[in-house]
């Protein structure tokens, strides 16, 4: 179905010129990427670097995590007035000046803060680059043009986070920080150029955007998200450990594995976004019970290296695909306040990492060994299938009546 959004594409908008557009907004899922992830990699450097332990550091990761969850409605909300395009070059400057701040940060609290700011932009600014996107295609390609923003984050694992990884490792953990600004600021020149200006909708305002939350099928979709792609964090945040333990693999090829993981989210991508235009709701039942079945799989063949490492690429192509699904659905369950619901899936993503990374935790502490983390991700990913049903079925009883 369309968007019924007042801010449509003009009809002066093709598909040759909505291409640079959505290549521009991607260059920011590629920046903010590369920054959420390639912290991790450095993580050791950071730390020695502040005079810290690597548990401390590590709140360095959880700093960005909040700052999305709470920047991703915030900024939203008070944008609601703010013409799209100028909405997304105001958030990727803040995004860019926020890691250049990163750069300069003294001592422990002052880059605690910083990672907090960088984090605020985050989930708005994908929410605003999907609308966009979705506004300057056929109805029959929304789900594409939204995954082709988020394939900005794909690639950021594949190629931006080795690549920052190793200049951090080399010459100084700070440069991390110096390219992910450049990028940030680069990508400002390109949404300049690229992406078209689309009037505000007139009606637009705070209190229309959070009326979305006033909706129950808002809160199922978020449901499904935080429940569904918990499962997915629930095996990748102890990847690692699983692989050298229970796999038997050397630490040497740890890269590896974590390159196939990032390799299978680009497929995923766009996969998700072709079967989301087919059938949003379809294609999240489907992806859904795939992550089932791939969990277990891969719970199943864990102690065989040459049958895990293949799995590791189907399961980030499996938990990518969901993704341009979800951030559809919430467009399309909030039809006037779009900019809000669509910031809200990563809000919703943030959360389930948390949830997924401590309750994979958890079993590994009842001294359940690495394997269990892919069982309790296939038990969320089923939750995750049941919550959806659950806003499917509602929807079609609501139709008919």
């Amino acid at each position: 179905m369309p968007l019924p959004h007042a801010e449509a594409a003009p009809t002066t908008i093709t598909k040759a010129s909505a291409g640079p557009a959505v290549f521009a907004l991607a260059m920011g899922g590629f920046a903010i990427g590369t920054t959420e992830f390639a912290i991790m990699g450095l993580l050791q450097n950071v730390t020695a670097g502040l005079g810290i332990s690597i548990p401390a550091g590590g709140q360095l990761i959880s700093a960005y995590a909040l700052g999305v969850v709470v920047g991703a409605p915030v900024l939203a909300a008070l944008g609601a007035r703010v013409p799209h395009k100028y909405m997304a070059i105001g958030l990727m400057a803040m995004f860019t000046l926020a890691n250049f701040s990163s750069v300069l940060a003294p001592d422990f609290g002052s880059m605690l803060v910083t990672r907090f700011l960088s984090g605020l932009p985050h989930g708005a600014f994908f929410g605003i680059a999907a609308v966009i996107a979705a506004s300057l295609v056929a109805p029959t390609r929304r789900a594409q043009a939204v995954a082709m923003v988020m394939l900005g984050l794909s690639v950021a694992n594949v190629l931006g986070v080795p690549v920052v990884t190793w200049l951090g490792q080399n010459y100084g953990w700070r440069l991390m920080f110096l390219a992910v600004a450049l990028i940030g600021a680069a990508t400002i020149l390109l949404i300049l150029r690229w992406v078209p200006f689309q009037p505000v909708h007139q009606e637009a305002s705070i209190r229309r955007e959070l009326g979305s939350l006033k909706r129950g099928q808002v809160w199922l979709a978020l449901l499904t998200g935080v429940v569904g792609f918990g499962g997915f964090f629930a095996v990748y945040s102890y990847i690692s450990p699983t692989m050298t333990s229970v796999t038997g693999l050397p630490e040497a090829a740890l890269p590896l594995v974590v390159g196939l993981y990032g390799l299978g989210m680009v497929p995923g991508n766009i996969i998700g976004g072709k079967l989301a235009d087919r059938s949003v709701m379809g294609s999240i039942y489907l992806v859904m019970t795939a992550i089932v079945v791939v969990q277990l799989l891969f719970w199943a063949a864990a102690p065989v290296p040459w049958l895990a490492v293949p799995l590791v690429f189907l399961l980030g192509a499996a938990g990518s695909s969901l993704v341009p699904a979800l951030q559809t659905r919430l467009m399309d369950v909030s039809p006037h306040a779009q900019t809000l619901a669509a910031s809200l899936n990563h809000s919703a993503l943030n959360l389930a990492n948390a949830l997924g990374a401590i309750l994979g935790g958890l079993v590994i502490a009842w001294g359940l060994g690495y394997r269990a983390p892919a069982l309790v991700g296939a038990g969320l990913a089923l939750l995750g299938l049941a919550v959806a049903a659950l806003s499917g079925w509602l929807e079609r009883r609501r139709a008919r009546a």
